[in-house]
């Protein structure tokens, strides 16, 4: 996991917000979008604040999405009430 994607999450306060599977998610979206390593290219300037705070919503948003799936299923199956 990258160094500076926890420095960033860390500095604008969403660390807390975050998973290790949520962090790793933003590493690999962060390399798709730049081509090169997460930790070079917020180095470099290739992603702004803006589009690193865009990121960290999108994936917070999908892992909500996919709990939200999970535990209606669940619940359909009778597993939780």
């Amino acid at each position: 996991m990258s160094r500076k994607v926890r420095e960033w999450l860390t500095r604008l306060r969403l660390m807390a917000r975050t998973s290790h599977e949520d962090r790793v998610a933003i590493d690999k979206e962060i390399e798709r979008r730049t081509g090169v390593y997460c930790d070079y290219a917020l180095e470099k300037g290739l992603i702004t604040e803006r589009e690193f705070k865009e990121i960290v919503q999108r994936i917070l948003a999908q892992h909500k999405e996919r709990l939200s799936k999970t535990v209606d299923r669940l619940v359909e199956e009778g597993i939780v009430v």
